[in-house]
């Protein structure tokens, strides 16, 4: 069992963003080969600084300086939500699947 000392660790939206990040991880390896470089990329980049806008953010900042991360981590998320609709018009993912994170995006920013 993994003992939290960061502060961020404790903040439920963190630890889904966690999550998230790995499930559009997970997607991206049922993209094709050519969109290695593009959308996979970029797809995976911007899942993975939602949660790390989040504990950049929460460690130790001013409520100025914690808003201006909040920011950023609703950009990314907004870029992923982008994401997922070109994966899901390119056929790349299911409906299904773009309905569950497209969802799971939603309650992110709704945390």
């Amino acid at each position: 069992m993994i003992v939290s000392k960061f502060k961020f660790e404790k903040i439920i939206v963190w630890q889904r963003a966690m999550d998230f990040g790995e499930a559009i991880n997970d997607i991206t390896k049922l993209f094709p080969k050519n969109e290695v470089y593009n959308l996979s990329s970029q797809i995976r980049r911007a899942a993975d600084s939602i949660a790390l806008n989040i504990s950049e953010g929460a460690t130790g900042q001013t409520n100025p300086e914690f808003k201006k991360f909040v920011g950023y981590t609703i950009r990314s998320l907004s870029e992923v939500v982008t994401c997922l609709h070109k994966a899901n018009r390119r056929n790349y993912i299911p409906n299904k699947t773009f309905d569950e994170l497209y969802n799971e995006a939603f309650n992110l920013r709704t945390c």
